[in-house]
């Protein structure tokens, strides 16, 4: 059995949605119960069963999963970046990460969790996944912060010789929907057409960048749940990994390739950066693939525009954009 936490949510669903298309269901889905029990997330999946993820690491410590668990995709966590509890950021990405990772090294079963490319700051040491740089990291906000500890703590351990942590870029697509002001900016993008035929997209604060020039490394769902899943099956494949495309692109890009894919003519506007964001933002990220692609990842990485024309016709456009 697969254990998947944070199973009701964006990447953990589509990883669900990943290992039924290959023909497996015994999943056990971990998550904050009230959001297993309404998350439409998981209405088209199959899986074996949900706990709460309070009473799941209970039952894990106690043993009782010892023999039927193969391994755990941790995917559990607070992902809102905006996030000031600094206690409640260390509780969740931390300390309940570290907890599960023990048991999976003790137990030797395999264990893949969510890292961020927010603990990359704003890039002045780079992108590369090298664990040799891992100790100059400088995230900017506190939920890159308790990401990054985490991955220091792995490395501190020698841990990372026997689990992964997935460095994930600025994903987006299907079941995202429940993310509120953490939904991609494609997601936004598409209803702020659709109620007011434009989109609006921050001013730039750097003059190294112009208006909507900003560069991020945009990845899409279906190519981030492949290889989580290839880091998954490969035991050998450990370290902290990074997860993106390997191409920055500018926000105006992703602006035009959604006008296009509703069939409509662009039309941007560019309003101020609120000041609670200034310090903290990213105006450029792009992830260094190298790594992935020498553990023998092969996989074409789907372009921004094909990725956003797929969610827009097949899913966003659609009575049931779900997976």
């Amino acid at each position: 059995m697969i254990v998947v936490t944070g199973g009701a949510g964006f990447i953990g669903s589509a990883i669900i949605w990943a290992l039924n298309k290959k023909g497996y269901d015994r999943i056990l889905v971990v998550d904050v119960k009230k959001d297993v029990v309404e998350s439409k997330n998981l209405f088209n999946l199959k899986f074996s069963d949900y706990l709460d993820k309070d009473n799941f690491i209970e039952k894990v410590e106690e043993g009782a999963f010892n023999d039927s668990i193969d391994g755990m995709i941790h995917m559990g966590a607070c992902s809102d970046t905006t996030e000031r509890n600094k206690d409640f950021l260390m509780r969740n990405n931390y300390e309940y990460t570290k907890r599960l990772a023990l048991w999976s090294v003790e137990n030797k079963k395999r264990f893949v969790y969510a890292s961020s490319a927010a603990t990359y700051g704003r890039g002045e040491n780079g992108f590369s996944d090298d664990r040799s740089l891992l100790t100059k990291l400088k995230p900017l906000n506190l939920y890159g912060f308790s990401k990054h500890q985490l991955d220091l703590w792995a490395q501190k351990n020698d841990y990372l010789k026997s689990i992964a942590g997935l460095k994930y870029f600025n994903v987006f697509g299907p079941n995202e929907y429940h993310k509120g002001e953490m939904r991609s900016m494609i997601h936004k993008s598409f209803y702020q057409i659709k109620d007011t035929g434009k989109i609006m997209l921050f001013r730039s604060d750097s003059p190294d960048y112009k208006d909507g020039e900003q560069l991020r490394d945009f990845v899409y769902v279906k190519d981030v749940v492949l290889m989580t899943l290839f880091v998954y099956e490969h035991p050998s494949v450990n370290g902290v990994i990074n997860v993106g495309t390997g191409v920055s692109r500018s926000f105006n890009d992703l602006a035009r390739a959604v006008f296009y894919s509703m069939g409509k003519e662009p039309n941007i506007e560019y309003i101020e950066m609120p000041a609670s964001l200034k310090s903290q933002y990213q105006n450029f990220t792009e992830a260094d693939m190298t790594k992935m692609r020498n553990f023998g990842y092969k996989e074409k990485i789907t372009s921004l525009e094909e990725a956003i024309d797929d969610y827009v016709k097949n899913y966003l456009l659609k009575p049931n954009p779900y997976l």
